[in-house]
């Protein structure tokens, strides 16, 4: 029996309801609204920069995506009795906890540790909040595709943002989890315009 696609108004005012808690916490943790810039941009490109995980979309946007998909693989074979509505308000819960731990100044202080991500001081609200959105993205998306076709195209985002930028979702938990000297260093080498900002 498929799982039906589709969201009750008691799903969806669960899932406004908890996307709105999740902003009230981060405005609670005093987290900026907005980068320090003083600009809304729909795309910042440069990893190791002080507007990375400022704005709207960056090069890790893909991993929220791919968070959707794992999630709507999991509610397929963990909550399949449960509305898909339901689902989805289940996948907001923990992206929005992950948002919360992701600013907390045990994990901001972890990323500078062990991770290329030097200068990271967490996320903005927006970003947060759009983080959210391109999840909620990726749950649709994996919905509607064949699950072979949702893992070649997260297979895709984590290859070309493994090649460009030299990190992916794959390598930030590894780095966070387990942190390997040699790939910190492998990717504190990669020093071309996407990480850096600055051309060889």
């Amino acid at each position: 029996m498929e799982w039906p696609l589709r969201v009750s108004k008691f799903s969806a005012l669960i899932a406004l309801l908890l996307f709105t808690l999740l902003v009230a916490i981060l405005f609670a943790m005093d987290r900026p609204p907005i980068c320090a810039c003083g600009e809304i941009k729909l795309w910042h490109g440069v990893v190791q920069s002080s507007e990375n995980s400022q704005h709207i979309a960056d090069w890790y946007t893909p991993s929220h995506i791919i968070h959707g998909f794992i999630f709507f693989g999991l509610g397929r074979l963990l909550l399949r009795k449960w509305p898909f509505g339901l689902s989805l308000c289940a996948a907001i819960f923990v992206e929005g906890a992950w948002e919360i731990l992701e600013n907390s100044p045990v994990i901001i202080d972890r990323y500078r540790e062990v991770t290329i991500s030097y200068g990271y001081s967490g996320d903005s609200m927006i970003n947060s909040s759009f983080d959210m959105v391109w999840m909620i993205m990726g749950f649709f998306l994996a919905s509607r595709l064949p699950w072979k076709a949702t893992l070649a195209l997260a297979l895709l985002f984590e290859a070309f943002t493994g090649w460009l930028i030299r990190d992916n979702l794959t390598l930030n938990i590894l780095m966070l989890v387990a942190p390997i000297e040699a790939v910190k260093n492998w990717q504190s080498e990669g020093s071309g315009y996407w990480l850096t900002g600055k051309v060889d």
